[in-house]
């Protein structure tokens, strides 16, 4: 059941898009990455303090090294979320599952263990097989280059999330992980938008209306949010199946462009939501079969901790 906190995080990165996408119009990817940084932070700060967490971590590298590739592969979703269709931008990010099962074979490869789950590769080849049929067969000319950035996010949302489960298993708390990630995020906001501000000086777009401060507000709620759940979700939960439900986020994400921005679908596209759902079901099903393994023994991650 833990791996199911991955359906919450899927929904609020899909609302988070639409977000982003809306606020494109009136800021940078620089400046939404940033208000995202600073919405995360003092949301997390609060948290904290409250609940009387702890900021300090045994683990400053790593929590360094998870907020480089996860702010660098945030900004490139973003980015492309501003050019391509909403489903589009989500479908290509969210080949991630598909390269952390790659990297999952690799390293039981390397090690010599034979505790690859077919069934689970099964699960995620049958999703990528629904994302092939929700993804429009061809770009036009002036969007291939969007979806290939697109794409190339998605390998570093792998890189990150298998750091997240390992700062997971290394006994990390998701609050500390989502603030560190929210810290890094806000500075990494504020230095891209000086360092592409080219030979002048930095652009900052002021906050006009009610409108643009609800989008920003709401990027950061719904990413904070969804960090601490997919955070969870990866720490306490079998890491290709976490990966296997974060495809319902296309499902979302198409919803929402059929609500908000009017997208229209054909067969293929609704056959590959089924698909989607249907490998996400029987992900989750084979995983509390069984359930009575212990994570050491059949997750390759967690043996490198």
């Amino acid at each position: 059941m833990h791996s199911l906190w991955m359906l919450l995080a899927s929904f609020l990165f899909a609302a988070m898009g639409v977000c982003v996408k809306l606020a494109s119009d009136q800021f940078s990817t620089s400046e939404i990455v940033m208000y995202r940084g600073i919405v995360g932070v003092t949301v997390m700060f609060c948290m904290i303090r409250l609940h009387g967490g702890s900021f300090r971590t045994r683990m400053p590298y790593a929590h360094l090294w998870r907020g480089v590739v996860g702010v660098v592969s945030l900004w490139l979703w973003f980015y492309s979320i501003a050019k391509l269709p909403l489903a589009t931008a989500m479908t290509l990010n969210y080949m991630a599952p598909i390269w952390i099962a790659v990297f999952l074979f690799a390293a039981g490869w390397w090690h010599g263990k034979n505790r690859v789950e077919w069934p689970l590769m099964a699960a995620v080849a049958a999703s990528f097989a629904g994302v092939t049929l929700l993804l429009q067969p061809a770009f036009a000319a002036n969007l291939l280059t969007p979806a290939l950035i697109a794409l190339g996010s998605s390998v570093l949302s792998a890189l990150a999330y298998m750091q997240v489960r390992k700062l997971g298993l290394a006994g990390e708390p998701e609050y500390r992980v989502v603030f560190y990630f929210s810290v890094v995020n806000l500075a990494a906001g504020v230095a891209g938008n000086l360092l592409f501000a080219g030979p002048g000086p930095a652009v900052w777009h002021p906050i006009t209306s009610a409108h643009g401060a609800l989008l920003l507000f709401g990027i950061g709620i719904c990413a904070t949010a969804a960090q601490m759940a997919m955070t969870r979700a990866y720490r306490l939960g079998k890491t290709l199946v976490v990966a296997n439900l974060q495809y319902t986020g296309i499902v979302f994400s198409s919803v929402w462009g059929v609500l908000v921005f009017g997208d229209v679908f054909d067969w293929h596209s609704w056959a590959g939501i089924l698909i989607i759902l249907a490998s996400g079901v029987a992900a989750t099903f084979y995983n509390n079969r069984n359930s009575g393994k212990s994570i050491a023994a059949s997750d390759p991650i967690a043996s490198e901790v």
